[in-house]
C-alpha cells in the first residue's frame, strides 16, 4: 500500500474518531466520557499501528510527518482522556475552595513538566525542524539528548525516541484548558447571564457546516477544544438550539451536492459583494 493511501485511511480514521468522541459528550458525567473515549481511542489507535507498523516509508519526509504531526494526534487523546479520568476519579469530596487548590496543583504538575522539557518544548512551539530526522525516524536517535526511561521497552516499528513527547505536548495543552475551566466553574462569583444581542437567523445546518468548518482549522483555542465546547459556545452567543450536531455533520460529509453548500454560498456572495463595490453599486 503506498503512503499517500495510508495518509487517507489515517485522515479519515481521525475524523471518524473525533465525531465518535464528540457524542460522548452528551453525557454529563466526564468520567463515563473519558472512559468510553479511551475505548475508542484504542481501538483506532491499533487501526493506526496495524497500518504504519510494517509499512517502509518512501521517503524521510513522509515518516517525519507521520510521526510528528498525524501519530500524535491518536496518542495524545489517550494520554488526554488517561488523565482527566485519573484525576476526576481521585477529585475529593469537598468544597469548593478546596477543589480549586486541588485542580491548582493539577497545574502546577504541567508547569513542572514543561520547566523538565523546556529545550524540546521550545523546539515543539517554534515548530523547528532541524532535529527531525534523529527524533522522528525510526530506528534514529541520539544518546546525547533527553530520552524516555522507557524507551527501550517501546515498539519500535510504531515508535520514534520523541513522537510520544509530542503527544505529551498536545495532551497537557488540552488538559490544561480542562483545568483552567474546572476552576473558572468552582469561582464564588455568580454568573449573570447576559441576553445576546445577536441571533442567528440563517439556516441552522450552514451555522453547523461553518463552525465545523472552523473548528477542523484550528481556530479556536489553538485546536485544544471540543467541538461540542464550541458548540455550546457558539449556541450561547447566537441564542440558538442547533441540536443533534453530530448527525448534521455526518448528513454534511455525506450529502450529494458536496459539504461545503453553505460555505460556497457565503464565499460566492462575499466575492458577489465586492464587486458591486469596485463596480460603484452603493447600498442604502
Amino acid at each position: 500500500m503506498v503512503t499517500k493511501t495510508i495518509f487517507r485511511k489515517i485522515a479519515k480514521l481521525h475524523e471518524d474518531l473525533e465525531l465518535k468522541i464528540n457524542e460522548m459528550y452528551d453525557e454529563n458525567d466526564m468520567l463515563k466520557v473519558a472512559e468510553k473515549s479511551l475505548i475508542l481511542i484504542d481501538n483506532s489507535i491499533r487501526q493506526l499501528k496495524s497500518l504504519v507498523s510494517a509499512h517502509h516509508f518512501e521517503n524521510l519526509g513522509e515518516e517525519i510527518h507521520f510521526f510528528k504531526k498525524l501519530k500524535p494526534k491518536f496518542i495524545s487523546k489517550f494520554i488526554y482522556y488517561s488523565t482527566v479520568l485519573d484525576v476526576e476519579s481521585h477529585k475529593p469530596n469537598v468544597g469548593n475552595k478546596a477543589l480549586k487548590k486541588y485542580y491548582e496543583a493539577e497545574q502546577r504538575k504541567l508547569e513542572k513538566f514543561y520547566a523538565e522539557q523546556s529545550d524540546f518544548y521550545s523546539y515543539y512551539r517554534r515548530e523547528a525542524t532541524y532535529l527531525d530526522h534523529k527524533v522522528f525516524v525510526r530506528d534514529s536517535y541520539d544518546l546525547k539528548m533527553k530520552l524516555s526511561l522507557g524507551f527501550y521497552n517501546f515498539d519500535t516499528s510504531f515508535t520514534t525516541s520523541h513522537d510520544q513527547l509530542i503527544a505529551k505536548f498536545m495532551a497537557n495543552e488540552k488538559f490544561d484548558q480542562y483545568l483552567k475551566k474546572q476552576i473558572d466553574g468552582l469561582s464564588d462569583r455568580d454568573s449573570s447571564k447576559s441576553t445576546s444581542p445577536l441571533v442567528w437567523s440563517a439556516s441552522k445546518v450552514g451555522l453547523i457546516e461553518l463552525v465545523y468548518a472552523l473548528y477542523h482549522m484550528r481556530c479556536f483555542n489553538g485546536g485544544n477544544v471540543e467541538l461540542s465546547e464550541v458548540i455550546k459556545s457558539v449556541e450561547k452567543s447566537l441564542d440558538t438550539d442547533l441540536g443533534n450536531f453530530h448527525k448534521t455533520i455526518f448528513e454534511i460529509r455525506n450529502r450529494k451536492q458536496g459539504p461545503t453548500k453553505f460555505l460556497n454560498i457565503v464565499s460566492d456572495n462575499l466575492s458577489q459583494h465586492f464587486q458591486n463595490i469596485e463596480g460603484g453599486v452603493t447600498y442604502a
